[in-house]
């Protein structure tokens, strides 16, 4: 028989993805669906803490060009490696200047393309 203090501590540890999955897993291939305030909800506190930790990824959005556009393209073309059409198409339409990039990474790309002009939002 397994160590049930070892496997109530794996439980307790789980992130709110990793309860889900579990949920899904007795569900789908045990026929087991958990009450209310069941074994997922225990993980709750566990879940909650790591949610809380500081996010450390973060996409680096355009919402607008502004009125110095040359500039907030040349600052694009520079950041994303981009041809000079791909980077005034980007600027023209908005959207996702960078992804996934470090907080420090992406601090500096807003701080960049606000000094060019543009409007910008980390998510």
């Amino acid at each position: 028989m397994a160590d049930l203090k070892k496997l109530a501590e794996e439980i307790v540890a789980l992130t709110l993805l990793e309860a889900q999955e579990l949920k899904t897993i007795l569900k789908d291939e045990y026929g087991i669906e958990p009450a209310a305030g069941g074994a997922v909800m225990m993980a709750g506190p566990a879940a909650a803490a790591e949610a809380a930790e500081e996010k450390t990824e973060f996409d680096v959005i355009l919402v607008d060009a502004g009125d110095k556009k040359i500039n907030v393209i040349k600052e694009v073309r520079g950041i994303t490696g981009l041809g000079l059409k791909e980077a005034k198409d980007l600027v023209e339409a908005g959207g996702k200047v960078k992804e996934g990039a470090a907080k420090a990474e992406a601090e500096e790309i807003k701080k960049k393309l606000e000094e060019a002009g543009a409007k910008i939002e980390l998510k």
